[in-house]
């Protein structure tokens, strides 16, 4: 099979399989893409290794939405609004994802330039928190941000209101090209729509929109939640500014504390909700406290050395927080 056959198959994969889904992914690593499509197809047995009632269940979701006519849609799509697909081989395809096993993404879509993917990974940071951020979290957002751009890092996040947004919008006012943001859509129907315009900021300013589905296909709260494996893995830290009890930025930092990636909070008020979950994050021992970029960067760069001591920033433990399934340490 060629480059192209594969990466045909694994966009045809991407588009009937939701995201992380174990068996696609460890069917490709023992066989490819190409081999795993047409074994969909048929009624061939499974190989060792694969549960036989799981696999034709399996089987028969996938099959159930496979068209013909998907892979010629999907390629007017990507003509229609400037997208590129990257795989597994590519210059540009992120060597990290591997770290997430079987549940790696297939493939991935993107808007603007590549450069903010390519760099080293101790260039890029993860950047979350609430969606219902208060102005505190936005300020301190946007500090971090700002400075941490214009020390040379890349902010990597969601599109999502709130913390994912002032990040954003502080990278690309910074220092253009430094932010990559990572969607649960199709790059063609952008989520949300009261984002376009910032999605369009960040493609104009050399920054990066990437997401693991083709085009045409919608958001869901699957694909939410597991987007945050993607903008875990694609930073060499993760930053939760703000987060309630139930924030799903605390999905971000449980991915990222299972790929033994530091986790960042910052502190809040007491009394704030907003809070709670960074503070939790702290308390369990999951999450260095940090109130600025240098906190953040000696996290990422051990030869930084802070300006000042700080006695309460410690080191981060490897327990406290549930891990996600499907992550290959």
């Amino acid at each position: 099979m060629t480059a192209d056959d594969e990466r045909e198959a694994r966009m045809t994969l991407a588009t009937v399989s939701e995201p992380a889904d174990i068996i696609t992914g460890t069917l490709i690593a023992h066989i490819g893409a190409a081999e795993t499509l047409t074994l969909l197809e048929s009624r061939s047995a499974l190989p060792p290794g694969i549960d036989p009632a799981e696999g034709e269940l399996w089987r028969r979701r996938l099959a159930a939405r496979l068209s013909p006519a998907e892979s010629d849609g999907i390629h007017a799509r990507m003509d229609q609004h400037d997208l590129q697909v990257i795989a597994p081989g590519d210059a540009a395809w992120p060597a990290e994802l591997s770290q997430l096993g079987p549940s790696a993404p297939l493939a991935l879509w993107l808007k603007g330039g590549s450069a903010p993917l390519v760099v080293s990974l101790a260039e890029r940071v993860a950047m979350v928190g609430s969606r219902a951020a208060t102005s505190y979290g936005d300020r301190i957002t946007a500090d971090l941000a700002t400075d941490l751009t214009r020390r040379g890092k890349v902010i990597v996040t969601g599109g999502a209101y709130g913390v994912d947004a002032a990040a954003i919008r502080a990278a690309t006012a910074s220092a253009p090209g430094h932010t990559i943001a990572v969607l649960a859509g199709g790059l063609d129907r952008p989520y949300p729509s009261g984002h376009d315009h910032l999605f369009t900021r960040v493609t104009e300013s050399g920054g990066l929109l990437v997401s693991e589905v083709p085009p045409g296909v919608a958001p869901s709260k699957w694909r939410f939640l597991q987007r945050g494996r993607i903008v875990a893995v694609l930073g060499s830290a993760t930053i939760v500014v703000e987060a309630g009890q139930r924030s799903s930025a605390l999905n971000v930092a449980s991915f990222a504390h299972a790929l033994g990636r530091p986790v960042a909070a910052v502190p809040g008020p007491l009394t704030s909700p907003t809070s709670a979950g960074t503070h939790r994050l702290i308390q369990d021992g999951v999450a260095t406290l940090v109130v600025d970029a240098d906190d953040i960067l000696a996290l990422t760069d051990p030869a930084v050395r802070y300006a000042a001591e700080r006695p309460f920033a410690y080191s981060p433990t490897r327990r406290g927080l549930r891990v996600s399934a499907g992550i290959s340490r």
